[in-house]
């Protein structure tokens, strides 16, 4: 995978301790990669990161606030990262509705405070800094949103990584861009924006998906808020593996010599390493873009259980269509997703029916990870199948 490019690097992973840091880690460490985590301590709910074990396999696990500069800079410059993947946000719409300035803080100040620390410490680096889908201007409308539409967000969670992404292009062109007289830039950094992410493992609040297990636990109908809502649904795999090959395809085009290597390079299909030096979408493929009521309908095909509407006209306001444009990440990466929607709904169900029949996480997690990787072989996925450099 990702031609053995993370064997014995060292990555520097904020919110580690979170759901998709902990896949995050979790595969990093199958791929051979020295990591060091900084986060919070995991909330009661975030069990996954201890789940797996994964304070005991890391090479430093930092619990400290993204607010703590000397804390921040001190545990980065002390990992001497190769890479930098900054996951660490306050990721939840209705929580941003209830704590805004909160939401504003870690998500906008957070991503200057990592950006800032990477300026100071100076080390050749590069670094993938993960927003989301919901960063642009939702107009509701049918067609998928490209890399280039405007920034936007009703909500303070929407407006705060759309913030955010304003922040990651600003140090780029301020501090991390090179003369075009001059070498790669010695800091190479992008950002990342994935659809919704399902998978084993998440025991958020006001998730779709650990709503309806916990309900199904309890022998309780699954209460559903926004049924009729579309969302880009993929496993958390997906975007975690457009990440990494960002990061390893950034890191190769910064290193070639001439354009006749970037060129026959296995990592990018261009000698343009600005174009890399940008923002990215990782989503699923058009047919994956679904209702939350289909989502419900295809889990409980596996799971059992029944739902019930309780759509709340006087509720928050939540997008009701969101699409990903993927096709910069497939001309520029050669990424592309790996499972379809009932694969990945299959997939999801069976990581909690075998946790709650008491199979070891890791080692179900390991094999989910193993498994998805084989399916991106078996389709020619760049990541999965190009010969090692």
């Amino acid at each position: 995978m990702f031609s053995s490019f993370y064997r014995n690097k060292r990555v520097f992973l904020t919110g580690h301790t979170g759901f998709k840091g902990s896949w995050l880690a979790e595969w990093l460490l199958m791929l051979g990669a020295e990591v060091h985590g900084y986060a919070l301590d995991p909330q009661p709910h975030e069990i996954l990161f201890n789940q797996l074990g994964l304070a005991e396999r890391l090479a430093s696990d930092t619990r400290a606030d993204l607010a703590d500069r000397n804390a921040l800079q001190h545990a980065l410059d002390s990992a001497h990262p190769d890479i930098v993947f900054h996951l660490a946000a306050q990721p939840l719409v209705r929580l941003s509705y209830e704590r805004p300035v909160e939401t504003f803080a870690i998500n906008v100040m957070g991503t200057a405070n990592l950006l800032d620390a990477v300026r100071v410490a100076g080390r050749a680096c590069t670094v993938v800094c993960v927003t989301t889908d919901k960063c642009y201007e939702n107009k509701e409308w049918l067609h998928a949103y490209r890399e280039d539409d405007p920034m936007g967000g009703h909500d303070p969670y929407s407006a705060s990584k759309g913030a955010a992404e304003l922040v990651i292009a600003s140090y780029r062109k301020s501090f991390f861009t090179e003369s075009p007289a001059s070498a790669a830039p010695k800091i190479r950094l992008a950002s990342a924006r994935a659809g919704n992410v399902i998978g084993g493992g998440d025991w958020a609040a006001d998730r779709i998906i650990p709503d309806c297990i916990r309900a199904q636990r309890r022998s309780e109908s699954i209460p559903v808020r926004n049924k009729i809502a579309t969302r880009p649904w993929q496993h958390v795999l997906e975007p975690l593996s457009g990440y990494l090959w960002l990061a390893a395809s950034l890191d190769k085009a910064g290193s070639r010599k001439s354009e006749a290597e970037m060129l026959d390079s296995e990592f990018i299909t261009t000698p343009d390493l600005q174009l890399l030096t940008s923002a990215f979408n990782f989503g699923p493929a058009i047919a994956s873009n679904k209702t939350v009521a289909d989502l419900v309908r295809e889990l409980l095909q596996h799971t059992g259980g029944e739902w019930h509407d309780v759509s709340d006209p006087h509720a928050k306001h939540e997008a009701s269509k969101l699409n990903l444009s993927t096709d910069k990440a497939f001309h520029l990466l050669g990424w592309q997703p790996t499972w379809e929607f009932s694969e990945t709904l299959r997939k999801t169900a069976e990581w909690y029916l075998a946790e709650a029949r008491g199979d070891d996480p890791q080692v179900m997690t390991r094999a989910q990870i193993q498994q998805y990787a084989e399916s991106a072989a078996r389709q020619s996925i760049r990541w999965a199948s190009a010969p090692p450099p």
